[in-house]
């Protein structure tokens, strides 16, 4: 998932387009507005496939009113509200729905901290008592 300041945040259409193409390649079935249930085969070689560009068309036309992915219980409608975002699962690694709920001014500390989170600074850490690590190592060596 992304670092996230102050501001609102939304699940882009690519963002849900992507979840659904990952979801329907395990095989899970897409609901559209009226019950009608469909399975698109998402991807052909490096493109979507016709059949899911025009499912897509279908979802957008209504919004996504009332589709939503078998299993699931936000509406394809939710998903691109600025309620939703689409993130990994921290589990499977697949990209799942969560409550946007951005930072919070009370929430972490870092939501004043203009320049974090920052990837070319190395992070906090604990101490490191390096004479303690060494002497464990030593020990396993005997």
């Amino acid at each position: 998932m992304s670092p996230r300041g102050l501001g609102s945040h939304m699940a882009s259409q690519e963002q849900v387009k992507r979840y659904l193409a990952y979801w329907l390649q395990l095989g899970k079935s897409l609901v559209l507005d009226r019950g009608e249930i469909l399975q698109p085969r998402p991807i052909e070689g490096d493109h979507y496939s016709r059949e899911f560009e025009a499912c897509w068309q279908r979802i957008l036309a209504v919004g996504g009113e009332n589709c939503y992915l078998e299993g699931t219980l936000q509406t394809l409608s939710d998903l691109l509200s600025e309620t939703w975002d689409i993130a990994d699962c921290a589990r499977c690694t697949m990209p799942v729905p969560i409550v946007n709920m951005g930072v919070q001014p009370n929430g972490c500390p870092c939501f004043d901290l203009p320049t974090w989170p920052n990837t070319d600074l190395p992070s906090p850490r604990m101490p490191v008592d390096s004479r303690g690590q060494l002497e464990q190592i030593r020990r396993r060596l005997l």
